[in-house]
């Protein structure tokens, strides 16, 4: 079997020693579960001449495509806090980059393919139930509105990995825009490769931020670039209610999309302090936390890109400095204008935050679920008629008071009603991957081979804003008694 994807390999040809060469390792019984074909043909990619079993092995990487070079990318990173001055892939193995339909330049990767130089006594191999989790998850995000990469694929290998237990093997095709992280950066100026800084730096800048080849200082523009990707995200995220649970500064990406699922989950209970990561004992990562750990880990950009700012070393931090602190202004002001529009408001007004506050407030008094509030709150704003999502609330009196106010400062937006409450409708979702749904559908899988339930909830998430009655019950909190959530790291 010959195919060729139409690959290229900028990044292995303008960063050579930036990655390691390495070969996928042969999968003995490969099985295609999932290929997101509208995926494929958004990146071009005509699969139409391969059959199931081979899309299971070009899909494994036991059979690379003819114009495949697959390498490990390198990069270091904060983990917690704590520096790791070598990282890299451990267990992906990126295969190269396909130019889309629409000109975009996206990188394919395998996860799971097995060892790279960058294992650290790993086995480079991944367990079904976390190449599930990314692919569902990822998709939603997507669906969602949230920049993320991408699920292309995901296919069993027919040999177990050993973890705590034995587990079934599987491999994930991942696709981002690229997987250049903060991490990346920081292997380089760990290093004092002032050569290799700039190098990066100019690719980057080539790839995602042209324009700024024409700035006056294009380094500390590429600075900028990053930041208001990052603010432009993690307020998304928390528009939604996600809670990303590892943002080491390796799990950054430059690009500005969500990479890496494996701790994340999403808010039920509305409560800023959520944390679901089992080795987050802390809370570094809290839901309230993601944009001031999004600025330390900017800052660790900064420092990176120091030497390239300016030749003076003080002149660079002052530089950088005054930038870095733009970072809360700007976050502020996506994060205000996300809950505008869940709220139905367009104009910006001075008591618009106060009013956001005030109801975040009632809902974490009152245990309010997060997606639930806001959707219901949709339906109000098309009626009189609050007493579905008053009697969710304490304080039934405080929240009238309230609803009275927001109704007041709605009406001002001189909208009719329903169009408000429409427009309100494509902010809030009904769906997202709520957590025992999400567990059960991979429980189902993973324990017994049965992908139904995982379709079945892929299915609903792809449509989030819709409202699909004949799937209400995947709106849903989980039950009262269902205790509280816990993630682990897993891929």
């Amino acid at each position: 079997m010959s195919v060729s994807f139409g690959f290229q390999h900028s990044y292995a040809r303008e960063l050579v020693g930036f990655y390691a060469r390495v070969q996928p390792a042969k999968a003995p019984a490969p099985q295609l579960l999932l290929l997101n074909t509208a995926l494929a043909e958004q990146l071009g990619l005509d699969l139409r001449a391969l059959d199931e079993q081979a899309l299971a092995k070009v899909f494994s990487g036991s059979v690379l495509p003819a114009d495949a070079e697959p390498i490990a990318l390198a990069y270091a990173g904060h983990q917690f806090g704590n520096f790791v001055p070598q990282l890299g892939d451990g267990r992906a193995i990126l295969l190269g980059e396909l130019v889309g339909r629409d000109g975009v330049r996206r990188d394919v990767q395998l996860k799971g393919a097995g060892q790279t130089p960058f294992s650290r006594r790993g086995d480079g191999r991944a367990a079904l139930g976390p190449v599930l989790r990314e692919y569902l998850i990822s998709e939603a995000m997507h669906a969602l509105g949230v920049p993320s990469t991408r699920a292309l694929a995901a296919v069993a290998t027919g040999e177990p990995v050993y973890r705590e237990t034995v587990l079934p093997g599987a491999v994930f095709t991942r696709i981002a825009r690229s997987h250049i992280r903060v991490g990346t950066f920081q292997f380089f100026a760990r290093r004092a490769d002032v050569q290799g800084l700039q190098k990066l730096a100019d690719y980057v800048i080539a790839r995602h931020d042209p324009e700024l080849a024409r700035a006056p200082n294009p380094y500390l523009a590429l600075l900028d670039a990053v930041m208001q990707r990052q603010a432009a995200l993690v307020a998304r995220w928390m528009m939604v209610g996600f809670v990303h649970g590892v943002m080491n500064t390796d799990n950054m990406a430059i690009s500005g999309e969500t990479i890496d699922f494996g701790p994340c989950a999403f808010l039920d209970v509305y409560d800023p302090r959520t944390v679901f990561s089992s080795i987050d004992q802390g809370g570094r990562y809290a839901y309230k936390n993601q944009a001031p750990i999004a600025m330390w880990n900017l800052a660790r950009l900064a420092e990176t890109l120091l030497p390239l700012i300016a030749e003076d070393g003080e002149q660079a931090v002052a530089l950088a400095t005054e930038h870095l602190e733009r970072f809360e202004a700007l976050f502020g002001e996506q994060y205000l204008s996300g809950l505008r529009a869940k709220l139905g408001l367009v104009r910006a007004e001075p008591g618009d935050e106060a009013l956001a506050q005030e109801l975040l407030e009632q809902m974490y008094l009152s245990r309010a679920d997060f997606t639930t509030t806001f959707r219901l709150l949709c339906e109000v704003a098309a009626a009189e008629d609050a007493a579905g999502l008053r009697s969710r609330f304490s304080d039934p009196a405080r929240f009238d008071a309230w609803c009275q106010r927001w109704r007041s400062r709605a009406a001002s937006e001189q909208a009719a009603p329903a169009e408000q409450a429409q427009a309100m409708r494509r902010v809030n979702p009904a769906f997202i991957p709520r957590n025992h749904r999400v567990e059960h559908a991979l429980q189902q899988a993973v324990q017994h081979g049965d992908l139904s339930a995982f379709n079945r909830l892929a299915g609903i998430l792809a449509r989030p804003y819709d409202d699909q009655p004949e799937h209400a019950e995947y709106a849903e909190p989980p039950p009262p008694d269902s205790g509280p959530y816990r993630t682990f790291c897993g891929t």
